[in-house]
């Protein structure tokens, strides 16, 4: 069988919470070897359930969506045993991910100053909230409401601010730092040296402003928030209630969408109308376009609507819920199967697939902490 492409690749997680994890499963579901380094009291998203949760299962829902396929090991980094076993861990590495505050990192000799004189070829994936300059602790939500994200996200303008309902910034982080690694790792093949890779949750969380930072970069306009319309594409994004109770959104993103649009509606002047005919009247005229619609789709099937509009390549789809979109057939490449040691489905964070290289069927389920024996080596 085809060996996963990270075969071989030792990585040590010194991080927590999401962002750093999820760059660790990541690595792992490519089939390197991660050992999760975590305190003595684990990590702290063991603990974060839900209401739904059973008080006494070994692993929360949180933690597991972000370290399947990792063994644990429990070592206290403010002893100097801890430190010792670290050390000799780092020698043999390939990657650290850590996630300190700045100047945290050096107090537990976890540093990549320090790792990196042990071993010059280490990869060392450094996560802050702010930058290493700035002391402030990195929280998602506190970055949401920071960089525009939670301000964009009200149901209008004057509506209250709302954060995401994921900890999106946290992962637009580990999207960045995993590109960083396999960049590194690609200079390392050719150099043969090791680098410090610095991310931070803010400038990620800028870098992703796309279109809405572009917007007041050439405009000087304040962009506003529209719930989940979209600035400068009208059909696009507002959510319309059918007659039998479908929600369903749609992403015209053309005059000739549009027009079909209107055909499956019944509906064909709007699409010679001066208002709507064009995207950029269609914008202009916001306000009257959508209660058009949401007036017509109200008196029709939406299940209906949905096929016709598919069959017209018109994109629209309807509103899910979580364990409605999981269930369905398309994501089911994208589910982990249950392990023995638990008994429950994972996500993938791999999201790619290559003719090169195999899906894994399987991978180990999250474990429990300090699951891996202490003499064990990486």
């Amino acid at each position: 069988m085809t060996e996963l492409p990270l075969h071989g690749l030792r990585v040590l997680e010194l991080a927590s919470v999401l962002a750093g994890p999820q760059v660790g499963q990541f690595l792992a579901e490519l089939g390197a070897e991660v050992l999760k380094i975590e305190a003595p009291a684990g990590d702290v998203t063991r603990t974060w359930r839900t209401a739904a949760e059973r008080p006494d299962a070994p692993v929360s829902a949180y933690f597991s969506a972000a370290n399947w396929g990792k063994t644990s090991r429990v070592l206290d980094l403010t002893t100097e045993a801890g430190r010792a076993e670290l050390h000799a861990l780092a020698a043999t590495a390939d990657i650290v991910l850590a996630s300190y505050k700045p100047g945290d990192a050096e107090k537990l000799g976890a540093d990549y100053a320090t790792l990196s004189a042990l071993n010059p070829r280490l990869l060392y994936g450094a996560i802050t909230g702010y930058g290493p300059d700035s002391p402030r602790a990195g929280y998602d939500a506190v970055l949401q409401a920071e960089t525009g994200f939670m301000h964009l996200n009200a149901a209008g303008p004057g509506e209250p601010a709302q954060k995401m309902p994921v900890a999106l910034i946290d992962l637009l982080t580990a999207h960045q730092l995993r590109e960083a690694l396999l960049l590194a790792l690609y200079r390392r093949e050719r150099t043969g040296r090791g680098a410090l890779l610095e991310v931070s949750l803010h400038d990620s969380a800028l870098a992703s402003l796309a279109n809405q930072a572009a917007s007041w970069l050439v405009t000087g306009h304040e962009p506003q928030p529209l719930g989940s319309g979209h600035p400068s594409i009208v059909p696009y994004g507002t959510v319309y209630r059918a007659v039998d109770g479908t929600q369903l959104l749609l992403a015209v993103g053309s005059d000739g969408q549009f027009r079909q649009l209107c055909a499956v509606l019944a509906r064909p002047a709007w699409a010679t109308d001066a208002r709507f005919s064009r995207n950029p009247a269609r914008v202009a005229h916001r306000q009257e376009l959508e209660e058009l619609l949401r007036q017509r789709i109200a008196e029709v099937n939406g299940t209906e609507l949905l096929t016709e509009l598919e069959k017209r390549a018109v994109p629209a789809g309807a509103v899910r819920a979580v364990g409605e979109a999981l269930a369905r057939p398309a994501a089911h490449p994208m589910l982990l199967p249950p392990t023995a040691g638990f008994l429950h489905q994972g996500l993938r964070t791999v999201a790619f697939r290559s003719s090169t290289w195999p899906v894994t069927a399987a991978l180990p389920g999250p474990p429990a902490l300090g699951e891996s024996g202490a003499g064990e080596a990486l």
